[in-house]
């Protein structure tokens, strides 16, 4: 079983890939939802590490042994948000009803003449929030880990290049100055905060009943940036059905000098809050099917 999602690459023969891009781009949608179900049957029989992460996981946020059905629901709702990425990034979204919660924390940022970090997670769908970002008064700029992307990210990014060419690209030496440049225009920069390269410090903090490691650098990033941080969940509801809702975090990140590490921790517990109470909401949209908890104590 891969123990890091670093070390995971995406899965998937460039050419079927591409055959069902094709298809789903020429039959529509109803066609792409109908490949799902074999497609699901093929990764649920042949994934045992993702099978174990999804019963974990699953265990945990339904508060019960998770069964084969709940585990493949799961992995099925993650392959509904895949087909949904070709439909968003091409901006074919007649049909799609998207519904949006709680803008005015972002709105009321920008309006201010000021650019704001937006953390997300793991959750629903990313590429509803990038689709969403085209009707943003500002640009919106993704930072992204793309090492171990695979077929399904080069491929789907070709749909929407405009939307590629915003990305920032985590780890990657300009990466900081990138982002400070970004805000400073009064722009958006969103970061998934539930994961984070290999080489990131990680902070114990409890989750779901046990310990997890989530990422540090996305927190001490806004803590060095300085600018205003808000929430943003994509949450699939159901067919072409999503919610986007965004929530105020905090005016600024604050790291005190003597108590950093305690402040630190402090940030990650309020985001893990959120992310518990998004996940026990919508159990079937977190989609990080690898193991997440260490069974150690917190060090």
């Amino acid at each position: 079983m891969t123990t890091a999602w670093t070390e995971a690459r995406e899965r998937g023969s460039a050419w079927l890939l591409g055959a069902m891009v094709a298809i789903v781009r020429h039959l529509g949608w109803h066609a792409g939802q109908a490949l799902l179900y074999p497609i699901t049957l093929w990764f649920y029989a042949t994934s045992p590490g993702a099978r174990a992460a999804s019963r974990a996981y699953l265990g945990r946020v339904l508060g019960r042994p998770a069964r084969a059905r709940d585990v493949a629901r799961h992995m099925f709702t993650f392959a509904c948000v895949i087909l949904d990425r070709v439909f968003f990034l091409s901006g074919r979204v007649a049909g799609y009803e998207v519904r949006v919660q709680g803008v005015e924390a972002v709105t009321d940022i920008i309006n201010s003449g000021r650019g704001c970090i937006m953390l997300g997670a793991h959750l629903g769908s990313f590429d509803v929030l990038r689709a969403q970002g085209r009707n943003s008064p500002v640009q919106v700029h993704p930072v992204m880990f793309r090492l171990n992307s695979g077929a399904l990210t080069r491929l789907l990014e070709r749909l929407a290049p405009d939307l590629s060419r915003d990305v920032i690209e985590l780890g990657a030496p300009d990466a900081m100055l990138r982002v400070q440049e970004c805000i400073e225009r009064g722009e958006i920069v969103g970061l998934l905060a539930d994961r984070a390269p290999a080489s990131d410090r990680m902070v114990e903090v409890p989750f779901l009943g046990a310990p997890a490691g989530f990422p540090a650098g996305p927190f001490v990033l806004a803590a060095i940036i300085g600018a205003p941080v808000v929430l943003c969940f994509g949450i699939r509801l159901g067919p072409r059905r999503y919610l986007v809702r965004f929530e105020p975090f905090a005016p600024r990140i604050a790291l005190r000098r003597g108590q950093r590490q305690e402040d630190l921790r402090g940030w990650i517990e309020l985001y893990r809050t959120r992310l518990k109470t998004a996940c026990r909401a919508y159990p079937f949209n977190w989609f990080n099917f690898y193991p997440f908890w260490r069974e150690v104590p917190d060090g």
